[in-house]
């Protein structure tokens, strides 16, 4: 059995690269931006909208190769008011972010679901607590100058493993949690199937 990543994503890729865990990846091309919406409409829980979201990805691109087991995954970050913060379009709006962030604590929501012949057979959600220092204008620009616009794709304008690790306080979860993916549960759940020696 094989596992196939419905994303892109270079941090997931990496971590399961990291891992030794033999994937491809493939491009789940969905419509990511207008789900959100439509979920968020519905006034969809952020763990719930992380969910569906990796559920989607996994079941598109499980349509596409069912005889894999194919592996989707989202995070969101919510911030203390409840708000929701999406990927910045600009170096603009990420600035915004991290002025809506600085001197707050923010809960960064990672799931993960295998799905397999088009269908989900497992998932795992997980939430680290994110507490951000007081960020000054200087550093926020100072930090945009070095990440922008590698951060672009990042949901909450951070590389924790890199520059990132800069803008927090204290971090209360799992340290892949935080990088996109519940990795030692999908390792767990892939040792069960066979994909990695037990």
């Amino acid at each position: 059995m094989k596992l196939v990543l419905a994303s892109q994503s270079a941090s997931r890729r990496a971590m399961l690269d990291a891992a030794g865990v033999p994937h491809e990846a493939v491009a789940a091309q969905v419509d990511e931006a207008a789900a959100k919406e439509s979920l968020k409409a519905a006034q969809v829980a952020p763990r719930d909208l992380a969910d569906a979201l990796a559920e989607l990805k996994a079941l598109k691109v499980s349509q596409m190769i069912p005889r894999a087991l194919v592996l989707g995954g989202d995070s969101v970050v919510a911030l203390e008011d409840g708000s929701l913060l999406d990927k910045p379009e600009s170096r603009e709006q990420a600035a915004d972010h991290l002025r809506r962030m600085s001197g707050r604590h923010h809960d960064l929501i990672s799931a993960a679901v295998i799905a397999e012949a088009g269908r989900p057979v497992w998932r795992f959600v997980d939430r680290a607590r994110m507490h951000v220092r007081p960020l000054s204008e200087g550093f926020i620009q100072a930090y945009l100058d070095q990440e922008w616009p590698a951060i672009s794709g990042c949901v909450g304008c951070y590389r924790i493993e890199g520059p990132g690790i800069q803008l927090f306080a204290k971090v209360a979860g799992d340290h892949f949690t935080v990088l996109g993916m519940p990795l030692m549960q999908v390792v767990d759940y892939l040792r069960t199937r066979g994909v990695l020696a037990s």
